[in-house]
């Protein structure tokens, strides 16, 4: 019959929603506009919700948490509400070792917790390989279905699917044939497109929190390990720090030795023990030596497959190992063992190769310390050794005379110091004193006074006088001429037999003559400087020197003292200074050469109040005494 022309009459509006122009991965939303299947028999579902109402009851369940455990468990109660389950279970994908695992359950025992469903296999590995849900009425038909509990009979397993990818499935199961009906099926698959993004959100939020956590804890380790300078204890303590961020059973650092190019086992603990292991390790031997020859990390899932490992402890199923780099030199390795296979992932070694670079520098200066210290106690033993010659170089004794004492006393600002001063013997009853004072500090004055000290003890001999051989001693210097090296010097010789000394000055501080008053003992003495001078000795050619004689009285005094008294200084930065040596002098009453000395450095020292000592403080003092009463 042909088609009739006639119009047709408009057909009533449809109240079915329009299919969505669009469709998305993993959403698995029924047609049908109903929930439920209006002739299923019994279907067994305790209450029957309308869509939009179980809709919100999901949306909130699933929306309100990042935490996986409480979302899985939310998940597990609000089908429970619809569908009366006895055996439940949320198996999640493993990146690593792509096979299925439990990650939540109901009703399972622990053996079937623990199982690693490859995917493909079984009903829910199946459902994974298959990316659709799979409703088995009687699992006894089934050849892939894996026996785990032989009272099962139906089963219904749910893929997970975002982002075009299945990360994992939802299982129920019944001990009923046929207990699972199509309405079931397509309320779990509403169930599973909606959780599938929930389950991501949440292992997104978990890795990322992680992370934070694991920033947080390399960043406590950095600032740790920063301030070890002990090689031996920053070693202990990295293996303990590391522990915190991967839960290593084996664990070494191993450093390059330059003298037998090797890597040598520095620090080993095994199971939480610390281990001696000597064996070597060349560049590019086994997965260790490649990491260093490669500068980059090496993960070995199973060194088993590995042709590259070699074998040293039969339980090791899986490696990693990190070098060490510092100022683009390997210097060592971290290597990480454990006994089960795939245990190390990239994560793992994301941590490990952040932290290297780190535990590098804070190795190097380490090492870096350790030889300053050994060089620093070379050093002392050195300075100790220098400090005892120098004492050995100056006099220990001032000499015998019959009308004069004399004391001294050289206090060296670090170990060694560049004062030098001497007694000669010119004679009967005749003495010279020397006192110096070398440029520069500590070591180098140290050498050039005993240089200068040497010097004067060969030309002590020619009982030259006081000009005179300061002249010689600056010829001498001047054949040994060393740049910015000189000394200034005080050269005085006592006559005992007449109470004169004779001094010439080469730059050095001029000395201070104490008089005392015979007549009146309770008037203080008068203090004088001794107005001599000269150019400092090892500077200028064929320099000449003044020559001054002064004839003394008993209790007469002459101080001798080096620039290290009168400069002083206190810790307001105040210096001694001359007027407070003077007024120390004329305080004293009827002292001795060696109270003045004693008194002087007190004096100074108290004034320092603690206050480091800027230069080397040497006095020398001169004492005029009666003359002896004759015997009968």
């Amino acid at each position: 019959m042909p088609p009739s022309n006639k119009p047709q009459s408009p057909k009533p509006a449809s109240t079915e929603t329009p299919p969505s122009e669009h469709t998305f991965e993993g959403d698995y939303r029924p047609t049908a506009p109903a929930l439920f299947h209006p002739h299923a028999a019994d279907p067994r579902i305790r209450v029957e919700p309308l869509q939009v109402n179980f809709l919100h009851k999901l949306a909130d369940a699933l929306n309100t948490t990042l935490d996986l455990n409480t979302l899985m468990h939310r998940v597990a109660d609000l089908v429970r509400a619809v569908i009366d389950y006895k055996i439940f279970a949320i198996l999640l994908i493993n990146d690593r070792s792509e096979d299925l695992r439990m990650r939540f359950q109901i009703g399972h025992t622990t053996e079937v917790e623990r199982m690693r469903i490859k995917v493909g296999r079984g009903i829910v590995g199946q459902a994974a390989l298959q990316r659709r849900s799979l409703l088995i009425e009687d699992v006894t038909r089934t050849d892939n279905y894996i026996d785990a509990n032989p009272n099962v009979r139906a089963e219904l397993a749910v893929p997970l699917i975002i982002k075009n990818k299945v990360i994992g499935v939802l299982d129920i199961q019944s001990e009923t044939i046929g207990y699972f009906t199509l309405e079931h099926q397509r309320l779990l698959e509403l169930v599973a497109s909606r959780m599938a993004v929930a389950v991501e959100n949440a292992r997104l939020y978990t890795r990322v929190s992680r992370q934070a956590q694991t920033l947080a804890v390399l960043n406590d380790i950095s600032r740790e390990i920063t301030s070890i300078l002990d090689p031996n204890d920053l070693l202990e303590r990295i293996a303990q720090l590391l522990k915190r961020v991967i839960d290593f059973q084996m664990f070494s650092i191993l450093l390059w030795n330059d003298r037998n190019q090797h890597f040598e086992h520095s620090f080993s603990s095994r199971f939480g023990e610390r281990v001696i292991r000597e064996r070597i390790i060349a560049l590019g031997e086994g997965l260790i030596g490649t990491a260093a020859q490669l500068r980059e990390p090496v993960l070995a899932p199973d060194v088993r497959k590995d042709s590259r490992y070699i074998e040293a402890n039969p339980e090791v199923r899986s490696e990693l190992a990190v070098p060490l780099v510092y100022k683009g030199e390997v210097i060592g390795v971290l290597d990480l063992e454990h006994t089960r296979v795939n245990y190390y992932n990239d994560d793992h070694q994301r941590t490990l190769s952040t932290l290297a670079s780190q535990i590098a520098v804070s190795i190097a200066n380490a090492r870096l310390y350790q030889r300053i210290h050994e060089e620093e106690q070379r050093m002392e033993r050195d300075l100790e050794m220098a400090r005892q010659v120098q004492l050995r170089l100056m006099p220990s004794r001032p000499p015998k005379l019959e009308r004069a004492e004399i004391a001294a006393q050289f206090v060296a600002a670090r170990s060694i110091g560049g004062d030098v001063f001497d007694y000669l013997d010119y004679g009967p009853g005749r003495t010279a004193l020397a006192v110096g004072d070398v440029s520069g500090k500590a070591a180098p004055a140290a050498l050039y006074a005993a240089l200068v000290s040497g010097i004067l003890r060969s030309l002590a001999p020619q009982h030259l006088s006081p000009a005179t051989m300061l002249a010689a001693l600056n010829d001498q210097l001047q054949e040994r001429k060393l740049d910015s090296q000189y000394v200034t010097m005080l050269m005085a010789v006592w006559d005992d037999s007449n109470q004169t000394l004779q001094i010439a000055n080469a730059g050095s501080v001029q000395p201070l003559f104490v008089a005392a008053n015979p007549a009146d003992t309770t008037q203080p003495p008068a203090v004088h400087t001794i107005q001599a001078e000269g150019f400092p000795l090892g500077l200028f050619p064929n320099a000449e020197y003044e020559e001054f004689t002064l004839s003394t009285r008993p209790g007469d005094l002459i101080v001798f003292f080096s620039d290290g008294i009168v400069d002083a200084v206190n810790p307001t930065g105040e210096m001694f200074g001359d007027e407070r040596l003077t007024k120390l002098l004329e305080a004293q009453h009827h002292p001795t050469a060696q109270s003045t000395v004693d008194a002087i450095l007190q004096a100074v020292t108290d004034f320092q109040a603690g206050t480091a000592h800027f230069d080397d403080e040497t006095i020398v003092v001169l004492r005029v005494l009666e003359p002896p009463v004759p015997s009968h």
